[in-house]
């Protein structure tokens, strides 16, 4: 039976709040979401293995050369950060002001992962180990107190400044590779609050290893995606394009009866599947793309540039895109296969349209709480009745 909630999601309803990078309006709507994730359930502190450590950042500089020290190369967030910025951080580790302590994740095999810190080493490494050897890859605009530096790149610094840079002493937190990922996850959840704060697609693409990262960069690079997507993802850097190919995987590899909220923790187990070859063989990831690909052909082929948008009967406006239409669709489109009959594309966006202006159920399935777990289960369930019936 209709809550008192769904009987007020109407047509009305549809009107989206959209997301912001930065300043920037985005063409992605906003989640609702009041199912905050629970990052204050009990542990067990014998499983939070954390120590601290001191580096100096020529050591550190090294070990982002010898690849020991992830960076996430790929890692869109990197572009936030604007010259100004830059030439201030650099120009207060030659003030010897300390910096705040970062935050790594260590491996197995001793390899080191940067989870809070990114944009900083970045930009560190960036200045002394960019451009040619020895030149420095930016110089310095926009510093406050050290003005004879403006200009200059880490090439042109006295011999005295370049020493200090190099033996500045940094205080790391490290995370021991035995402590489970979960808990790893919710403590960077937990600490990640200062400057531009990662989101949950972030620190997962932190943590994660390069499997799955280039996996997901792969599926969001088929030509495909940008046209069904209508571009939306193109023109953010918080990596929404890689959280919602990783929906589809994992709802793909685990199915919506297996989905237990929260979200970001379904999410994050996907992740882990993918970086696992024995959990996801090479055969396997194959046939996702193959299976991602035609879920985009024939959402283009059914909707065009409405595809994964609210786009209710009778209201033509072009509504921002949404994450929750993306994964049942796409997921949905891809197990019933291509539809070739033109009646039955014409019936599925009839019904869908329908349902997204009669049926107060499946629009807030796809508006409030997406990640409520039987909203989840609502939505993929009556997009495959809406496909089903069509053909």
């Amino acid at each position: 039976m209709p809550t008192a909630e769904m009987e007020t999601m109407s047509v009305e309803s549809v009107t989206a709040i959209v997301e912001h990078d930065g300043n920037t309006p985005l063409d992605v709507e906003e989640e609702q979401d009041s199912d905050l994730q629970d990052i204050d359930r009990p542990w067990n502190p014998e499983s939070i293995r954390v120590s601290t450590k001191s580096f100096s950042l020529r050591n550190m500089l090294d070990s982002i050369d010898e690849e020991s020290l992830d960076l996430a190369p790929d890692f869109q967030r990197l572009r936030v950060w604007k010259p100004v910025q830059k030439a201030q951080l650099i120009e207060s580790v030659l003030l010897q002001i300390p910096l705040p302590a970062f935050y790594f994740a260590e491996d197995i095999d001793g390899t080191l992962r940067v989870i809070d810190g990114v944009q900083r080493l970045s930009t560190i490494h960036d200045f002394v180990r960019g451009g040619p050897k020895g030149s420095g890859g930016f110089p310095l605009v926009g510093v406050e107190y050290l003005t004879d530096v403006v200009g200059k790149r880490f090439g042109d610094l006295p011999a005295l400044w370049r020493r200090r840079l190099n033996n500045t002493q940094i205080v790391v937190n490290v995370i021991d590779p035995s402590t489970p990922r979960p808990v790893m996850y919710d403590i960077f959840r937990r600490i990640n609050t200062g400057g531009t704060p990662l989101n949950a697609q972030e620190i997962r693409h932190c943590m994660s290893d390069r499997r799955s990262r280039d996996f997901l960069r792969g599926l969001t690079e088929v030509p495909e995606f940008a046209i069904a997507t209508g571009g939306a993802l193109e023109r953010q850097r918080r990596m929404i394009d890689h959280e919602v190919a990783l929906r589809f995987c994992a709802f793909w590899l685990m199915g919506e009866q297996d989905y237990v909220p929260p979200m970001d923790r379904f999410l994050q187990r996907a992740t882990e599947m993918l970086d696992d070859p024995r959990q996801v063989p090479d055969a396997l990831l194959r046939e996702i793309e193959k299976k991602f690909i035609i879920g985009l052909r024939t959402s283009i082929e059914t909707f065009g540039d409405r595809a994964f948008r609210k786009w209710p009967l009778g209201d033509d406006r072009r509504n921002p895109f949404n994450r929750a239409l993306f994964e049942s669709w796409s997921v949905e489109l891809a197990r019933s296969g291509p539809v070739e009959a033109r009646d039955a594309i014409a019936k599925i966006q009839r019904g869908a349209r329908l349902a997204m202006r009669d049926q107060p159920e499946y629009i807030a399935a796809v508006t409030a709480s997406t990640g409520d777990g039987m909203r989840v289960r609502n939505r993929f369930l009556m997009t495959r009745s809406i496909i089903e019936s069509a053909r």
